[in-house]
C-alpha cells in the first residue's frame, strides 16, 4: 500500500519499491495467460511432447479449433460495432452542445484509430481475459491530436485489489516500456548520461512477469528461442532501456460545492459566483476526500520525472478490457483456459489415429529377414514395402514371419476425436453455426436457435467490452472539451443524405439583459454530457440486413407508403453519390405523388389568399393612417379654438383668471415642462370693434354701461355652428332673472351710487 505521509509530494523511492513488491506478490497468472495466447495463435505442440513422439515414430498432428473460435468472436465484434453518441445528461439546454461534440467525437473515433485499437484489445480479452487501450495525445503535432493504441498485457501492472472494471478504485498503475537509449536520453535530458551509460539498477529480478518463452511451437521445424524481454534482458549489445511509467492517486481533503441541480465542482473562494451561490443558499459546501492523479517515470531506482497528470480527467489513460475475473483473486481469464484440454486431447487423438492407421505389427524369428533391424523397420512402415526373407533362417523348424494390422482401437480413437471437437463448442459456448460452419442443425429455425444460444453465451463478454469501449469514448471527449476551451467557435455538423448540415456556435459571449452579467452561451465546460453507444450497429453487413428486412416489410405496403420509405432505403445502400441519389428520388416522388400535388396546389391557393389578405390589410392601414392624421388636425383646431375662447374670457373678465388658477391648482394641474410650441397665429393690423367698456383704464376696468354704446343689442341666443360642438337648443322663458338666466347682459345690476 502506498504511504500517504506526503499527500501532495512526489512518489518516493520507498513507495515505488513498495509497488514493486506488490507486483512480485501478485498471483502468478501471466505465464498461464501467455500459454493460452500461444494456443490462440496456433502454437499448441509442446517441445517435450514432440520429442517423445519423435522417439516412438508418432507423427505430430494438430487441428486448431481455438483460433477459428476467437476469430469468429472478433468478427462478431466488428459486425456489431456501434459508434459513440454524446447525449445531454438530463439537461435539455445542452442539446446543441451535445450535437457539436458528437460530431467531433465521431471524427476523433475515425482519425485516432480507436476502433482498430479496441479490436486489437478485444482479441486477447476474449482469449486470455485482458486487453489494454491507451488514450492520449499524439506526440507529433503534424498528426491527428488524439491517438488510441493497443497495449500488450505484459507491459502493464495494476492494483489487483481494485474491484471496478474501469480501475476507478485502483491506487496505482504501472507500465514498462523498452525504449532506445538515445530516445530516452532526449526525452529526459537531465538524466541523459545515466540513461546512455545504462547504470540503472533492476531490483525486481524475481518479479512475477510474463513475456518469457513458453516452449510451444506450431510445428516440428518451427523453433523459437527468445522473446523481446529475454533479448533485452540478456543481450548486452541491445541499445534499449526499461522505462517504468507509474500513475498513482493521492487522496486529498477538498471542499466541494454542491449545487441544487446535482452538479458538484471544486469550491474556489476567489470566485465571486461560488460565493454568491453559497450566500443565496443555492449551493452548500461539503468537505470530501477526493483522489488526485499523478504520474512518475523511473529507470530502475532512479526517478526521472514526477508531476501532475497532463489530462483533464482523473482516470488512468489506460483502459482495461476484462473478459472474466476470478472471484477470490481477480485474476483475468478468457475462453481459451477451458479449451486447452480438449484441444490437446484432439491433437493427440488425431496423432494416435494416424499412427494407428499406419501401424504395422510384425512377428518374426531371429534372422528371418535378410536385412538389419533398422532397415526392416523403415521398410515395413512403407506403403510399398518389399521385404526379403532369409531362406536358411525360414527353413529352420519354428521359423516364423507374420505381418498384421490392429484396427480395433481406431474406432475408439475416432469417437474420442469427435467428442473432443464437441467439447470445444461446449466449453466455449460458440457453436459451429456461429463460426459459419456446418453444424448439427437440420432446418433454418434450428440454425437460428443455435446462433441465438451462442450470442447469449457470450453476452457477458460483449457487455464488458461495451463498458470498456464507452470508457475510451469518455476519455476522448474529455480531451476534446479541454481543447475547445473558452473560445468562441463554430462547429459545422455535417449532414447526410437525409439531414442537411448545420452550424452550432459554442462558447458565445453573452450579456444578461436583466443583471448585466457576462457569461458564455453554450459553454462546453459547464454542459452535463455523457457518452453512450448507439443502439444500432453501423457496419455495412448490418445495414444490408436492415435493408433486406425493410424491403420485405415495404413489399406489402401501399404505394404512397413505399414512396415515403424509398429515400430511407437508398440511404442504407452503399452507393457512390448517395446524397444526390436520395435527393433525386425525393424530388421525383414529390412530383409523381397525386396527394402531394393536391397538397402543393392547396398550399399555392392558400398563398394566393394570404397575398390578397395582406393587400387588403395594407389598404386598411393606409386608410387608418389618413383617419389618424385628420383626427390629429381636428384635435389641434379644437384645442386652438378652446384656447382662444379662454383667452377671450380672461380678456373680458380679468377677475376670473385668479379664480381659474386656484381651481386648476386644486384639481392638480401643473404647467408642462418644457412648454409647447408657439402656434404663431396671424394677427390683423387693425382690430375689429369689440364689445368692451370704454374708456378702458388699466387696472380699473371701464365705466359701467359704456359697452352699450355702439353695440348691437343681443337678439336671442346665437347658434354655434362649429362641427365639434352640438347646437344649443332654444329654451322658453323660465322667469329667471340676473345670474339665474343664461344671458350675460343682466348678470350685474348697476347702481349709480357705487
Amino acid at each position: 500500500m502506498i504511504t500517504t505521509h506526503t499527500p501532495h509530494g512526489s512518489l518516493s523511492v520507498e513507495e515505488y519499491m513498495q509497488i514493486v513488491r506488490e507486483v512480485r506478490n501478485q498471483p502468478p497468472w501471466r505465464a498461464q495467460a501467455d500459454k493460452e495466447a500461444e494456443y490462440a495463435d496456433g502454437n499448441q505442440l509442446d517441445t517435450e511432447l514432440m520429442r517423445r513422439m519423435k522417439q516412438i515414430g508418432m507423427p505430430p498432428a494438430k487441428e486448431n479449433v481455438i483460433t477459428p473460435t476467437i476469430a469468429a468472436l472478433c468478427g462478431y465484434e466488428a459486425k456489431t460495432r456501434t459508434d459513440w453518441r454524446v447525449t445531454a445528461d438530463g439537461d435539455t439546454d445542452s442539446k446543441d452542445i451535445a450535437d457539436a461534440l458528437n460530431y467531433r467525437l465521431n471524427l476523433a473515433e475515425r482519425h485516432s484509430k480507436a476502433d482498430k485499437a479496441l479490436s486489437q484489445a478485444f482479441r486477447p480479452m476474449a482469449a486470455v481475459g485482458l486487453g489494454w487501450v491507451e488514450v492520449g495525445r499524439a506526440q507529433n503535432s503534424l498528426d491527428f491530436p488524439y491517438r488510441c493504441r493497443y497495449v500488450h498485457r505484459n507491459e502493464v501492472w495494476w492494483d489487483m485489489r481494485a474491484r471496478d472494471n474501469d480501475l476507478s478504485d485502483a491506487r496505482w498503475l504501472r507500465r514498462r516500456r523498452w525504449v532506445d537509449k538515445e530516445k530516452a536520453a532526449q526525452t529526459f535530458p537531465e538524466h541523459a548520461e545515466l540513461l546512455r551509460q545504462g547504470w540503472y539498477d533492476y531490483r525486481e529480478t524475481e518479479l512475477n512477469t510474463g513475456d518469457i518463452s513458453t516452449g510451444l511451437l506450431s510445428a516440428a521445424d518451427a523453433e523459437r528461442a527468445w522473446t523481446q524481454t529475454e533479448d533485452a534482458w540478456y543481450n548486452s549489445e541491445n541499445r534499449t532501456v526499461a522505462i517504468d511509467e507509474v500513475w498513482y492517486r493521492r487522496w486529498v481533503p477538498t471542499v466541494m460545492l454542491h449545487l441544487k441541480g446535482g452538479r458538484s465542482v471544486k469550491y474556489d473562494d476567489t470566485n465571486a459566483v461560488h460565493t454568491a451561490a453559497v450566500l443565496a443558499q443555492q449551493a452548500k459546501l461539503v468537505e470530501e476526500t477526493i483522489p488526485v492523479m499523478r504520474r512518475s517515470y523511473w529507470a530502475g531506482a532512479h526517478r526521472l520525472f514526477d508531476g501532475e497528470t497532463p489530462y483533464p480527467h482523473n482516470d488512468f489513460p489506460y483502459v482495461p478490457a476484462f473478459g472474466h475475473r476470478e472471484d477470490m483473486t481477480n485474476i483475468p481469464y478468457g475462453l481459451v483456459r477451458d479449451m486447452i484440454f480438449p484441444q490437446d486431447n484432439l491433437n493427440s487423438t488425431i496423432s494416435k489415429l494416424r499412427w494407428g492407421i499406419a501401424n504395422v505389427i510384425t512377428e518374426r524369428t531371429t534372422g528371418a529377414v535378410a536385412m538389419s533391424d533398422d532397415q526392416f523397420r523403415r521398410q515395413i512402415s512403407r506403403v510399398d514395402a518389399d521385404i526379403i526373407l532369409n531362406p536358411q533362417a525360414m527353413a529352420q523348424p519354428g521359423a516364423r514371419f507374420e505381418v498384421r494390422r490392429d484396427f480395433q482401437l481406431n474406432a475408439q480413437q475416432f469417437q474420442l476425436m469427435n467428442d473432443s471437437r464437441a467439447a470445444m463448442q461446449r466449453v466455449s459456448g460458440v457453436s459451429a453455426s456461429f463460426m459459419g460452419q456446418a453444424g448439427t442443425a437440420t432446418s433454418g429455425l434450428q440454425e437460428q436457435t443455435q446462433l441465438e444460444q451462442s450470442q447469449v453465451s457470450i453476452a457477458d463478454l460483449m457487455d464488458s467490452f461495451r463498458e470498456a469501449r464507452t470508457k475510451v469514448g469518455e476519455l476522448l471527449m474529455s480531451l476534446i472539451i479541454e481543447d475547445l476551451g473558452k473560445e468562441e467557435q463554430t462547429i459545422v455538423v455535417e449532414g447526410d443524405a437525409l439531414q442537411p448540415a448545420r452550424e452550432v456556435k459554442i462558447n458565445v459571449p453573452t450579456v444578461d439583459e436583466y443583471t448585466g452579467r457576462r457569461y458564455l452561451s453554450n459553454d462546453v465546460s459547464r454542459a452535463r454530457l455523457k457518452v453512450a453507444l448507439e443502439d444500432v450497429p453501423t457496419s455495412s453487413g448490418f445495414r444490408a440486413q436492415q435493408l433486406n428486412a425493410l424491403t420485405e416489410a415495404v413489399k406489402s405496403a401501399p404505394p404512397q407508403l413505399q414512396q415515403v420509405i424509398l429515400p430511407f432505403m437508398v440511404h442504407m445502400m452503399d452507393l457512390p453519390k448517395k446524397e444526390q441519389v436520395v435527393e433525386a428520388v425525393m424530388q421525383a416522388t414529390q412530383q409523381a405523388d397525386p396527394e402531394q400535388m393536391k397538397e402543393q396546389a392547396k398550399q399555392e391557393l392558400m398563398h394566393d389568399l394570404k397575398s390578397r389578405e395582406l393587400d387588403l390589410r395594407e389598404r386598411e392601414l393606409v386608410a387608418q393612417e389618413k383617419l389618424i392624421a385628420a383626427k390629429t388636425t381636428q384635435t389641434g383646431v379644437q384645442t386652438s379654438f378652446s384656447a382662444m375662447q379662454a383667452g377671450a374670457q380672461v380678456a373680458q373678465m380679468p377677475q376670473i383668471a385668479p379664480i381659474a388658477d386656484t381651481v386648476m391648482q386644486l384639481a392638480g394641474y401643473q404647467k408642462p415642462r418644457p412648454y409647447g410650441q408657439d402656434p404663431n397665429f396671424p394677427t390683423p393690423a387693425q382690430a375689429v370693434a369689440r364689445d368692451i367698456r370704454s374708456p378702458y383704464i388699466e387696472g380699473e376696468g371701464a365705466q359701467f354701461g359704456s359697452e352699450q354704446e355702439g353695440a348691437i343689442a343681443l337678439e336671442g341666443v346665437k347658434q354655434n355652428t362649429h362641427p365639434s360642438f352640438p347646437p344649443i337648443p332654444q329654451e322658453p322663458e323660465s322667469g329667471q332673472d340676473g345670474m339665474e338666466t343664461p344671458r350675460v347682459d343682466d348678470n350685474l345690476q348697476v347702481n349709480e351710487g357705487i
